[in-house]
């Protein structure tokens, strides 16, 4: 799993995981190294996440309460930000492939 955040006039290192990410995994991992200090940052900072699993699990949402967030609509319309920067990597490393 890859994972990566990007904001208005910044962005975050790729973090490359191998394995299943659990909500605990994904609280440990990610949330508490990555995105915690970056939300402790400029006052105003709004998180938000798709609804993957580990992002709804209770341990992510408990996490998550003592930080502002916006809630991800499950039939947006809207293309997300991380979408086109995915597309971008893809066009970037053809020759990059999954391996499961």
């Amino acid at each position: 799993m890859v994972w990566g955040a990007l904001a208005y006039d910044s962005r975050s290192t790729l973090i490359v995981m191998r394995g299943t990410l659990t909500g605990q995994r994904y609280v440990d991992d990610i949330l508490r190294p990555h995105v915690e200090p970056f939300l402790n940052g400029p006052p105003g900072t709004i998180f938000q996440q798709d609804n993957a699993r580990p992002h709804t699990a209770r341990v992510a949402q408990d996490f998550l309460r003592h930080f502002q967030t916006l809630p991800w609509s499950a039939r947006s319309p809207d293309f997300p930000p991380v979408e086109h920067m995915w597309d971008q990597l893809k066009r970037q490393m053809p020759s990059c492939h999954s391996v499961h």
